[in-house]
Protein backbone atom coordinates (compact mmCIF):
# COMPACT_ATOMS: atom_id res chain seq x y z
CA UNK A 1 0.00 0.00 0.00
CA UNK A 2 1.57 2.89 -1.21
CA UNK A 3 0.97 6.72 1.54
CA UNK A 4 -0.26 9.78 0.19
CA UNK A 5 -1.43 12.74 1.65
CA UNK A 6 -3.82 14.81 0.55
CA UNK A 7 -4.24 18.61 2.03
CA UNK A 8 -7.81 18.94 2.03
CA UNK A 9 -8.29 22.99 2.39
CA UNK A 10 -6.74 25.89 1.55
CA UNK A 11 -3.20 25.17 2.98
CA UNK A 12 -1.02 26.11 0.47
CA UNK A 13 1.93 27.14 2.15
CA UNK A 14 2.18 23.74 4.37
CA UNK A 15 3.33 20.62 3.57
CA UNK A 16 1.26 18.98 6.05
CA UNK A 17 1.11 16.06 8.40
CA UNK A 18 1.48 12.72 6.73
CA UNK A 19 0.48 9.36 7.99
CA UNK A 20 3.09 6.02 8.00
CA UNK A 21 1.47 2.39 6.54
CA UNK A 22 1.18 1.28 10.17
CA UNK A 23 -0.11 4.53 11.29
CA UNK A 24 -2.98 4.46 9.01
CA UNK A 25 -3.63 1.03 9.68
CA UNK A 26 -3.71 1.49 14.04
CA UNK A 27 -5.78 4.37 13.16
CA UNK A 28 -7.96 2.69 11.18
CA UNK A 29 -9.23 -0.15 13.50
CA UNK A 30 -9.23 2.88 16.46
CA UNK A 31 -11.66 5.09 14.59
CA UNK A 32 -13.76 1.65 13.53
CA UNK A 33 -13.72 0.69 17.22
CA UNK A 34 -15.42 4.13 18.04
CA UNK A 35 -18.45 3.40 15.50
CA UNK A 36 -18.05 6.43 13.52
CA UNK A 37 -16.54 7.46 10.07
CA UNK A 38 -15.99 10.67 10.78
CA UNK A 39 -13.19 10.57 13.13
CA UNK A 40 -9.98 12.19 12.72
CA UNK A 41 -7.26 12.44 14.40
CA UNK A 42 -6.37 15.78 16.15
CA UNK A 43 -2.71 16.67 16.65
CA UNK A 44 -1.74 19.61 19.08
CA UNK A 45 0.92 21.32 20.06
CA UNK A 46 1.67 22.48 23.63
CA UNK A 47 3.98 23.99 25.68
CA UNK A 48 5.14 22.61 28.40
CA UNK A 49 7.18 19.71 29.04
CA UNK A 50 11.12 19.12 29.32
CA UNK A 51 12.04 20.46 26.32
CA UNK A 52 9.30 22.97 25.98
CA UNK A 53 6.67 21.98 23.63
CA UNK A 54 4.60 18.89 23.81
CA UNK A 55 2.18 16.71 21.45
CA UNK A 56 -1.55 15.88 21.86
CA UNK A 57 -3.54 13.00 20.14
CA UNK A 58 -6.75 13.01 20.20
CA UNK A 59 -9.75 12.34 17.86
CA UNK A 60 -12.32 14.74 16.73
CA UNK A 61 -15.24 14.63 14.69
CA UNK A 62 -15.58 18.23 13.39
CA UNK A 63 -12.34 21.09 11.95
CA UNK A 64 -12.52 24.35 12.75
CA UNK A 65 -11.99 27.41 11.18
CA UNK A 66 -8.55 27.42 11.81
CA UNK A 67 -7.99 24.44 11.32
CA UNK A 68 -5.74 22.79 8.27
CA UNK A 69 -7.32 19.21 7.23
CA UNK A 70 -4.50 16.45 5.62
CA UNK A 71 -5.54 13.00 4.58
CA UNK A 72 -3.73 9.70 4.10
CA UNK A 73 -5.25 6.66 2.63
CA UNK A 74 -8.50 7.81 3.98
CA UNK A 75 -7.17 8.56 7.53
CA UNK A 76 -7.55 12.04 8.21
CA UNK A 77 -5.57 14.42 10.50
CA UNK A 78 -6.59 17.84 11.95
CA UNK A 79 -3.87 19.96 12.96
CA UNK A 80 -4.72 23.89 13.80
CA UNK A 81 -2.78 26.67 12.26
CA UNK A 82 -0.77 27.53 15.58
CA UNK A 83 0.39 23.74 16.32
CA UNK A 84 1.28 23.20 11.97
CA UNK A 85 3.77 25.37 12.48
CA UNK A 86 5.64 23.53 14.90
CA UNK A 87 5.04 19.76 12.98
CA UNK A 88 4.60 20.80 9.37
CA UNK A 89 6.28 18.12 7.45
CA UNK A 90 6.58 15.62 10.28
CA UNK A 91 4.75 12.60 9.50
CA UNK A 92 2.93 10.29 12.29
CA UNK A 93 4.33 6.31 13.16
CA UNK A 94 2.86 3.97 15.14
CA UNK A 95 5.87 1.31 16.44
CA UNK A 96 5.05 -2.11 17.91
CA UNK A 97 7.96 -2.90 19.93
CA UNK A 98 9.09 -4.96 22.99
CA UNK A 99 8.96 -1.99 25.13
CA UNK A 100 5.01 -1.76 23.87
CA UNK A 101 2.97 -0.15 21.13
CA UNK A 102 2.87 4.08 20.95
CA UNK A 103 2.77 6.67 18.10
CA UNK A 104 5.71 8.64 17.60
CA UNK A 105 5.33 12.09 15.48
CA UNK A 106 8.84 12.34 13.19
CA UNK A 107 9.34 15.78 13.36
CA UNK A 108 11.70 17.35 11.20
CA UNK A 109 11.36 20.64 12.69
CA UNK A 110 12.46 19.53 16.26
CA UNK A 111 15.92 20.51 17.13
CA UNK A 112 15.85 18.45 20.01
CA UNK A 113 13.90 16.36 22.51
CA UNK A 114 13.68 15.34 26.03
CA UNK A 115 15.16 11.91 26.90
CA UNK A 116 11.49 10.07 27.25
CA UNK A 117 10.48 11.63 23.87
CA UNK A 118 7.38 12.97 24.67
CA UNK A 119 8.57 16.40 24.30
CA UNK A 120 10.72 18.99 22.28
CA UNK A 121 12.50 22.10 21.07
CA UNK A 122 12.38 23.94 17.56
CA UNK A 123 15.10 26.64 18.82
Amino acid sequence: MSNSTTITNDSTASIGVGLSESAVKQLTRLIEAEGSNTQMLRITVNGGGCSGFTYSFDFDDAAGEDDRTFETDGVKVVVDTASLEFIDGAVLNFVESLGGTHFTLENPNATSSCGCGSSFSVY
